[in-house]
């Protein structure tokens, strides 16, 4: 008895009989392990392995079955038992239920929650080493794991103030829709693709009377993210996030420098420099020192007045001579930027002011900007009035490329969703036998 209960310790297993321990080659491996003969307790017998109602035994299965155990120090362990198939009144015919391993697994729980743990804590290459798995098995294993865990909690409960992003998860425009509660920063929800049916999936399973609480919403500004949310929370305040507001401007600025670069060096070759050395006593040539200039001028354009250099500042007031067009599209970028860090009184004033001056510059880029500004005019203001941003979905996007790169490899996404659940969303895995 003593013995019994020592091997159930060991292994980690309740409500499991004993039968016999002997040791035995691994299959095809050739390395020694340890195999132990196990039956459920005669309450747990017969029944469904999804419902674990009691069904009535339909046939043998496929007879005897092993299932892989936590290493006993260096030795491989393994569980033999009888996998019998039993009719279940919901399920119709499955296998049966076993208390030592999930439905339809290969591996203990406490081999799976190890598993798990590792692939949330640590390096692929030491999850697989450690455990003696390959990283596809990794990704069954976490999937199981997720399942397990997210039919026990509600991630979406006490939901009011989210934020919804996009972010890649492989090459060919592969993308993956996260939703962050920016109360608590956790991820709550992820799904496959960037349609207007994935986002209406997670506002589905949100149902009608919490999609009712949602009080604030932040994204991207995307036309049907806005629609999705329109339609699920009229009246929710949607907001703008200002990091992207301030990109759009970034890139109207960007794509006017290369138009300017562009023409510089279309007159340069018009007119190009002499071959050679020039002379100390040759004047320099202004098309040259021009397109050098818009090339150097690129990051000083980005960056925030008070993190500019000298030089780059130098640069500033070159452009501020020679290319007024291009140096009043910088103001204009850096006046939106800091409408963004006036008051909330202050602020519809000075983006209505701010969009007539960019429609007056005639700067085709500036122009098509306002006009897009315009139409997010009220997303804008709540962004400022509300003080929210995407900002924390874009920290938790950062973790998420992290955590796609290590999950290089899996055959699916719904596995890299699982692991970004687990290890995002609150719910990190325990190590068995620890509190």
């Amino acid at each position: 008895m003593r013995e019994n209960s020592l091997w159930r310790a060991l292994l980690g297993v309740e409500k499991t009989v004993i039968e016999a321990v002997e040791y035995d080659d691994d299959e095809g491996g050739g390395e020694e392990c340890v195999v132990v003969h196990v039956r459920p307790v005669a309450r747990s017998r017969n029944r469904c392995g999804r419902c674990l109602r009691p069904g009535r035994v339909y046939d043998a299965g496929r007879g005897r079955r092993r299932w892989r155990a936590l290493d006993l120090g260096t030795v491989m362990a393994y569980l033999e038992a009888d996998a019998p198939r039993v009719r279940c009144p919901a399920h119709g015919v499955v296998v049966a239920h076993v208390p030592w391993a999930r439905h339809d697994a290969g591996h203990t729980r406490n081999f799976d929650d190890t598993v798990a743990w590792l692939a949330t804590q640590t390096s692929k290459t030491a999850a697989t080493a450690l455990m003696r798995i390959a990283w596809r098995t990794v990704g069954s294993v976490i999937a199981r794991v997720w399942a397990d865990t997210g039919g026990a909690v509600d991630q979406l409960a006490g939901l009011s103030r989210i934020g919804i992003d996009e972010v890649s998860y492989r090459r060919g425009h592969l993308y993956l829709m996260v939703v962050v509660d920016h109360d608590t920063g956790r991820l709550v929800w992820a799904g496959k693709g960037q349609t207007k049916a994935t986002l209406q999936s997670f506002f589905t399973a949100l149902g009608p009377q919490r999609c009712a609480q949602i009080t604030h919403v932040s994204a991207d500004s995307a036309k049907y993210i806005a629609d999705v949310v329109a339609l699920n929370c009229p009246a929710a305040v949607q907001v703008a996030d200002p990091f992207h507001v301030v990109k759009w401007a970034n890139d109207a600025l960007g794509e006017l420098r290369l138009q300017a670069w562009r023409e510089a060096k279309t007159a340069l070759r018009a007119n190009p420099r002499r071959r050679g050395r020039p002379a100390a006593s040759d004047p320099p040539h202004l098309g040259a020192e021009r397109v050098q200039a818009l090339t150097r001028v690129r990051y000083s354009l980005w960056k925030n007045p008070e993190n500019l250099t000298e030089r780059q500042q130098a640069k500033l007031e070159w452009l501020a001579v020679n290319d007024t067009r291009l140096y009043r599209a910088y103001l204009l970028k850096e006046g939106l930027r800091l409408v963004f860090k006036l008051p909330a009184h202050e602020a519809p004033d000075a983006l209505d002011a701010w969009c007539r001056s960019a429609a007056a510059s005639r700067i085709p880029h500036m122009v098509d900007l306002q006009r897009t500004v315009r139409r997010q005019r009220e997303p804008i203001i709540a962004a400022i009035t509300h003080g929210l941003s995407n900002g924390r979905t874009e920290s938790v996007n950062t973790k998420i490329r992290l955590r796609t790169r290590m999950a290089f490899g899996f055959k699916d996404p719904d596995a890299l969703i699982a692991l970004l659940m687990l290890t995002l969303g609150g719910h990190r895995p325990a190590l068995p036998g620890r509190t």
